[in-house]
C-alpha cells in the first residue's frame, strides 16, 4: 500500500509534485475529484489512483485508511481543507498541503490540540507559500530574538497557475491583511508601498498583500507585528488601489462568474521553459523596540518548481519519522535550516 496519498494530483501544481515524487522514487496513491483526469494521470505515471469528491466522507475515509500522510493539493483550500483535515484526524493520518491562504493557516492552527491528541501533524504551506518566507522569518528571529516587527517581501517571475489565479480572484476587492499586536487586521488594498533591494533581482517597488506569513510567521516566531509585500509594476498597484472602491463589484456573483469563465480558458500555468528561466527572490527585515534591525534575503527557483521540490522534501521527512504532533509551520516542523536541505542559503546583509 502507498504510504502517501496526493489529492488534487492532476492540477497544475499537483502534476509537478507527482513528477518530482516519481523522480525521487516515491510511488504515491493519486486522487482527485475527476475520474477521467485521475485515470489519465495514473496511466501516464504508472501509478494507482482513486476518484472521489471530498464531500463523500465514506470514500475519503476509505482512501486515507492505513496511509501515513496525505499531501493535499486541491484548492481553493478555503473550501477544501476542512473535510480533508477532519478525515486525517479521524484516521490518524498526517496532513500536509500547499495552501497560502491565511484563513486556512489560522483554522488549522486552531486544531492544534485535537491533532496532538490524535498523534498527527497538521502542516499546511509546504510549497512556495510559505516555506522560503517562513524559514527566513525564523532565521531573522534567531538573529534578533527581541524583534517585535517583521517585514517580508518577495518577487517572483513566470506568472501564476490557474489555481492560484482562481484563489486571487476570490479575494479581489476584499483588501489586505496585516498583523498588529498579535492580531490579524484588515487594511486597504495596496495599503503601503516600499522599495526593496532583492540583490540580483534588483531594487523594486513592493506593495502590501495578504501573504500567508501574516498567519504563519507569527506562529513560527511570536513576532506580533507583521507586514508582507510583493513586487508589482505600477499598473497592478493602481488596479489594487482602485479595488478599494470597487470591491462590491469584484465580489458580485455576476463579475466573479464572468472572470472564472475567462480564467478557465487560459493556460494552466507557466511552461517548463518559463519556469526554468525565472526565479524567486525573498527579502526580510526584523526590528526591535530598541532600534536594532537585521536584514536577510535569499533566492530560489521559480515558485512552482520550488513547490514541487519542497513539498516532496516535506513528505520524505514525514516518511522518515520527523513528525511532531500538532499544528506546525514548515520552520517549526523542520527548522529554519530546512532551506539548506533544498540547496538554498540565506544571505545576511549589513544595516
Amino acid at each position: 500500500m502507498s504510504e502517501v496519498l496526493i489529492y488534487g494530483a492532476y492540477g497544475y501544481t499537483g502534476r509537478l509534485i507527482v513528477e518530482e515524487a516519481c523522480a525521487q522514487g516515491l510511488k504515491p496513491l493519486l486522487a482527485g475529484r475527476d475520474s477521467y483526469k485521475t485515470q489519465t494521470l495514473t496511466a501516464e505515471c504508472g501509478l494507482t489512483g482513486l476518484a472521489f469528491d471530498l464531500s463523500d466522507t465514506v470514500a475519503l475515509d476509505r482512501a486515507l485508511k492505513g496511509r501515513l500522510a496525505v499531501l493535499h493539493c486541491g484548492g481553493p483550500f478555503a473550501r477544501t481543507w476542512r473535510p480533508m483535515a477532519e478525515a486525517c484526524l479521524r484516521q490518524g493520518v498526517h496532513y500536509l498541503d500547499i495552501t497560502g491562504e491565511i484563513e486556512v493557516f489560522e483554522a488549522l492552527a486552531a486544531l492544534n490540540q485535537p491533532a496532538r491528541a490524535a498523534g498527527i501533524m497538521l502542516l499546511p504551506g509546504v510549497g512556495f507559500d510559505v516555506v522560503p518566507t517562513d524559514c527566513l522569518a525564523a532565521h531573522l528571529k534567531q538573529r534578533l530574538p527581541t524583534a517585535t516587527q517583521l517585514t517580508l517581501a518577495f518577487m517572483g517571475g513566470g506568472g501564476f497557475s490557474r489555481g492560484t489565479r482562481r484563489t486571487m480572484l476570490e479575494g479581489l476587492g476584499l483588501g489586505g491583511l496585516v498583523r498588529r499586536d498579535g492580531r490579524i487586521q484588515r487594511v486597504a488594498a495596496a495599503w503601503k508601498t516600499r522599495r526593496v533591494d532583492f540583490g540580483a533581482g534588483g531594487l523594486r517597488t513592493t506593495v502590501t498583500i495578504p501573504w500567508g506569513d501574516v498567519a504563519t510567521a507569527f506562529h513560527s516566531t511570536g513576532i506580533p507585528n507583521i507586514e508582507t509585500y510583493a513586487a508589482m509594476p505600477a499598473a497592478q498597484i493602481r488596479l489594487l488601489r482602485m479595488s478599494r472602491y470597487l470591491g462590491w463589484l469584484f465580489q458580485s456573483s455576476l463579475v466573479q462568474g464572468q472572470l472564472r469563465r475567462r480564467l478557465d480558458r487560459e493556460r494552466p500555468g507557466p511552461s517548463a521553459a518559463t519556469r526554468s528561466r525565472t526565479g524567486s527572490f525573498i527579502w526580510g527585515e526584523a526590528r526591535d523596540p530598541g532600534g536594532r534591525c537585521v536584514v536577510s534575503r535569499l533566492s530560489c527557483a521559480n515558485g512552482y518548481s520550488f513547490t514541487a521540490r519542497s513539498a516532496v522534501a516535506a513528505v520524505r521527512r514525514v516518511l522518515a519519522g520527523e513528525v511532531p504532533a500538532g499544528f506546525r509551520t514548515p520552520s517549526l516542523a523542520f527548522g529554519a535550516d530546512f532551506l539548506r536541505s533544498l540547496d538554498i542559503d540565506i544571505e545576511d546583509l549589513p544595516v
